[in-house]
């Protein structure tokens, strides 16, 4: 009996395709990884199909390749080895849409548009990554580590308890979703924690190599009863960071972050390319958005002692920063922005493509006093390697309070230009390594940097290699990624 014949007794005909278009389709994405071939495509409707499609793999020692978005961006889900696609598109349900606990339960093909349309009929919202793709899986950004654009420590673990399908076939509840009669049980599956590990700390970043994802419970709030957006254009970037480091360990503001003139241009421009030219000559260097809200409970006192504390810290000791409820020359600029920051983009071509058709961005951990250098460092290897600086997108993303924050360098290009192609691989692998040694971590490894990030902790990357030996001892799922 052919592999085909045996995954359509798993999962039904109509759920597998071993057809050239189809396969073709999953062969590539938007980063700039060479593509790769699967053999076939599996799409189960439940996790006991995954089990089976798991466990057939191992006695056939088939590769597999979980796919639960619609879009991707990072090569992880190019087929490096060939093998099986398990596209987990169909099971798309939001399960749970728990209000009084503020939680919701999805599997993993239900994406950013899908979640957010459907917490809104109950009054509440995801707190999310910056303008995420509408089709992109909300499950996959949340298991990459996606950095929200809330700083407060509360939402920068939005994942709760998960099921998963480990690569032995043996299907496994985290935290308290473990306990004898859940769902229904009190504990709701509210502590990722346990039993025993930390079982999903080994999913998250794992890029499916560890297992399948298929529920999760997240982390939802309350949409803001008050909100005021707050801008304050910065010429320093020391003198900005400074002002975070005074505001954001006090839990001043919930969405916080920074954007350079040509990241903020592309997100507001309307005409192409007149409007975004436009925009990108007349923005500040840098622009700080910060968001004061009031929730449910006393929403006019916490706002109100927000807007004192920054009056105070702002006439005290930072007289030369200017945080005001609109940014001077752009009228109407917070009604606009604002909506987007609890919103996954809404236009046709992605937010990040509307420039020049494609885009790529090195993204990475630091400390906040470290962005000037960071910034310098990029600028200067955008030079060598003939690439405008002016033309960098950047984004500072604090984290818990500005304890850490995320820097994100875009690059932007064309994609039907293979030297253009070719000149941004160059540009992007040099500015990793230039980044890396002036202390950059970079905690999502995708492509080519995952190599730059393991052959630095030999010692990690050895247990990592033995952990990944017990749960998939046949390394079935996605070979080829991180270092396996």
């Amino acid at each position: 009996m052919s592999m085909k014949d045996e995954l359509e007794k798993i999962a039904g005909k109509e759920n597998v395709s071993d057809a050239g278009d189809d396969l073709r389709g999953y062969s590539r994405d938007f980063s700039l990884l060479p593509p790769g071939m699967a053999n076939i495509i599996v799409k189960p409707e439940t996790s006991e199909q995954i089990s089976a499609v798991v466990k057939w793999a191992n006695t056939n020692n088939v590769p597999i390749v979980p796919v639960s978005s619609k879009v991707h961006f990072h090569g992880c889900t190019i087929p490096k080895q060939g093998g099986i696609i398990l596209d987990l598109g169909k099971m798309n349900k939001i399960i749970e849409n728990d209000v009084f606990d503020r939680r919701c339960r999805i599997e993993p093909g239900v994406t950013w548009k899908q979640l957010v349309e459907e917490l809104d009929k109950k009054g509440m919202r995801m707190v999310m990554p910056l303008l995420p793709h509408p089709e992109r899986s909300v499950l996959t950004d949340y298991l990459e580590r996606a950095v929200p654009t809330n700083t407060v420590y509360d939402y920068g673990e939005p994942m709760q308890s998960m099921e998963v399908v480990w690569p032995t076939g043996e299907i496994f509840r985290t935290g308290s979703a473990s306990v004898t009669g859940y769902p229904n049980a009190k504990a709701r599956g509210n502590n990722p924690s346990g039993p025993g590990l930390d079982f999903y700390r080994l999913l998250q970043g794992a890029q499916g190599t560890m297992g399948t994802v298929t529920w999760a419970s997240l982390k939802t709030e309350s949409k803001p009863q008050i909100d005021k957006i707050l801008f304050a254009p910065i010429t320093n970037l020391a003198r900005g960071q400074e002002f975070l480091y005074r505001i954001l360990p006090r839990r001043i503001g919930q969405e916080v972050l920074l954007l350079n003139n040509v990241d903020l241009a592309t997100i507001l421009a309307d005409e192409w390319p007149n409007d975004f030219e436009n925009l990108r000559s007349t923005l500040p260097a840098w622009t700080l958005v910060l968001v004061i809200c009031g929730l449910v409970r006393r929403p006019e006192e916490k706002v109100a002692y927000e807007e004192n504390f920054l009056n105070d810290v702002l006439k005290n000791e930072f007289k030369d920063i200017s945080l005001t409820d609109n940014l001077p020359g752009f009228p109407g600029i917070g009604r606009k922005l604002l909506p987007m920051l609890r919103n996954p983009w809404t236009k046709e071509v992605y937010w990040k493509n509307q420039w020049k058709g494609a885009s790529q961005s090195l993204f990475f951990i630091g400390k906040p006093k470290d962005t000037p250098k960071f910034v310098s460092i990029m600028q200067a290897v955008a030079v060598q390697h003939g690439y405008v600086p002016e033309d960098i997108g950047m984004y500072i993303q604090p984290i818990e309070h500005n304890r850490a924050c995320q820097v994100e360098f875009t690059f932007f290009y064309d994609s039907e230009c293979e030297s253009a192609k070719a000149a941004m691989a160059d540009l992007y692998q040099s500015a990793a390594v230039a980044l890396i040694g002036a202390g950059a971590y970079f905690n999502r490894p995708y492509g080519v940097l995952a190599p730059m990030m393991y052959e630095r902790a030999g010692s990690y990357t050895a247990l990592l290699k033995q952990v990944k030996g017990i749960f998939d001892p046949n390394n079935i799922m996605n070979p080829g990624n991180l270092c396996f």
